[in-house]
């Protein structure tokens, strides 16, 4: 009986998430922007989804460029995003494709697992202008005890906090935000740690909560 009662356990969790669901992408928002100068020139988002974090950036920004490589979702940034904001979305495939640049500003919340990691930062990387500041919210493969460790505390974290959000009581629908396609990552922590490190001296990551990880990079002002 305690078997059963143990296999069912993740049955019922799972549903009571997705009866309560909240944006773990759109928690670290703030976060993200208090790395970010007050005020900055062109911003790159790249990944945008429904646009959240590009209208947040507008606010900011001078310009925000802000790409997806869904069509369908970009149409709904785009309703819901003011006339007269400045923000541009436009359909790319960032794993071939992304403006020049150069920009202020980057940010690349949970996309960087849907591309080819090193080429990809590599990129984000050319497009910063001298001094200009990359941020990254990232999902990574769990593979260490550390990993499972926080993924230990994230569940019923998770739930509490989709509880709350929800105030207690079933989402009629899922946040806009959450209906675009996911993929798992393939990348370890340590293997994107160590790539990004290469690639972008100085960076500082770190591991977080509810499965995701940040790395923050300021280009060179010389360069």
């Amino acid at each position: 009986m305690t078997t059963r009662r143990t296999a069912r356990l993740p049955d019922a969790l799972h549903r009571f998430n997705a009866a309560h669901p909240w944006d773990h992408n759109a928690h670290y928002h703030p976060w993200l922007l208090r790395q970010l100068p007050r005020r900055f020139g062109a911003a790159l988002d790249v990944g945008c989804g429904s646009g959240e974090l590009a209208r947040l950036l507008a606010r900011r920004a001078r310009e925000v460029h802000a790409v997806d490589s869904d069509a369908e979702i970009l149409a709904r940034a785009r309703e819901s995003t003011p006339g007269g904001a400045p923000v541009a979305y436009r359909v790319a495939d960032a794993s071939r494709h992304l403006p020049d640049g150069p920009y202020d500003v980057i940010t690349c919340v949970a996309v960087l697992h849907h591309l080819p990691l090193a080429e990809t930062l590599t990129r984000l990387r050319d497009r910063l202008a001298p001094g200009g500041t990359l941020v990254v919210v990232g999902c990574a493969r769990a593979s260490d005890p550390l990993d499972h460790a926080l993924g230990l505390v994230a569940v019923p974290l998770n739930a509490l906090t989709g509880w709350a959000k929800n105030r207690g009581r079933p989402a009629p629908r899922r946040p806009l935000s959450m209906t675009a396609p996911t993929r798992d990552p393939r990348e370890t922590y340590a293997e994107i740690s160590r790539t990004a490190r290469r690639l972008l001296p100085g960076a500082r990551l770190r591991r977080r909560l509810f499965w995701r990880y940040t790395l923050v990079w300021r280009a060179p002002s010389g360069r």
